[in-house]
């Protein structure tokens, strides 16, 4: 495969995420989920601005009716700008915060959000198109990135700690997911997998965080390639471009110690500690097509 890898926005995130093409407007989103920002790629200027500055967004889809759907760090809220927007789930479900981290929205417009809650289980939640709130599973170390296989029948789910992707059977109709099986889990001396997408072959593309790459998987699971960044913290990973087929990859800055349970096996400590971290956005030109991420599907409540 001939590719080749640019940066084109450094705007030093700290844990830049979440990134979304705006197929409507031709332009990337993405968000840096510590500092509280959301940004915006125009490929067609070659120029990036700040167009959020404030709550902490931890994932967002592109609402239907309007604006973002933005899971934050407490709650759920419809964003159109920092002057214009409204809350539309609550800071906590059943006594637990609902502190997001990576969401997708369905074919029917709801959304899944995973939550991280540090020091103990998070849990995943469907939030249905008219704001009420599901748990659907449980027992999550740090909830990552999602997706859904072409036919609709399967949703990928990814929880960072044990380093796995997990496949669940999916209904489209009732938005319920079925017993989870594992589609792929990492070797401890691999990076973590973190954000991820579908193309439109039903390869699973998942970035790896400490890994400095993106990799696909087949259908069932092998590693087909991977592709290597200059960066040593990729962190999620999107198609966009008008035929979908330029990869977005986001980074970030974050510094992490060794000696967690995340830490690589025979990992370059010291590279990674002075080198290039992340910050960026970058972009991959190549020739695989993407499909178009699924849109939320929430109203406005009346004025």
């Amino acid at each position: 495969m001939m590719a080749t890898i640019e940066k084109v926005a450094e705007v030093d995130a700290v844990v830049g995420e979440g990134p979304m093409w705006d197929a409507a407007s031709g332009k990337l989103l993405w968000t840096d989920i510590h500092t509280g920002k959301l940004f915006s790629y125009d490929p067609s200027v070659d120029r990036y601005e700040t167009i959020h500055s404030g709550f902490n967004v931890g994932g967002f889809a592109v609402n239907r009716q309007g604006g973002l759907a933005a899971c934050i760090w407490n709650g759920v809220v419809l964003w159109k700008s920092d002057d214009e927007w409204v809350r539309i789930v609550d800071e906590t479900f059943e006594g637990d915060p609902l502190k997001f981290n990576d969401v997708t929205a369905d074919p029917e417009g709801r959304i899944f959000g995973g939550c991280y809650l540090g020091d103990r289980p998070g849990k995943l939640y469907r939030i249905d198109t008219d704001g009420s709130v599901r748990t659907v599973e449980e027992g999550v170390g740090c909830s990552n990135g999602m997706g859904y296989s072409p036919d609709l029948k399967t949703m990928y789910y990814t929880d960072s700690v044990v380093r796995t992707i997990y496949a669940y059977d999916y209904d489209r109709k009732t938005g319920d997911i079925g017993k989870r099986r594992v589609f792929v889990r990492l070797a401890d001396s691999e990076g973590v997998p973190d954000g991820m997408t579908v193309d439109a072959e039903g390869f699973v593309w998942t970035a790896l965080w400490f890994g400095g790459c993106i990799v696909r998987f087949d259908p069932d699971g092998k590693e087909e390639r991977r592709i290597h960044l200059p960066a040593y913290q990729t962190s999620s990973v999107m198609f966009g471009g008008k035929d979908l087929t330029d990869i977005y990859v986001t980074t970030a800055s974050f510094l992490i110690s060794s000696g967690t349970p995340l830490d690589p096996t025979g990992y370059d400590w010291n590279g990674y500690t002075n080198g290039y971290r992340g910050g960026g956005l970058f972009r991959i030109r190549q020739d695989i097509r993407g499909v178009e991420e699924f849109q939320s599907d929430f109203a406005w409540p009346k004025k």
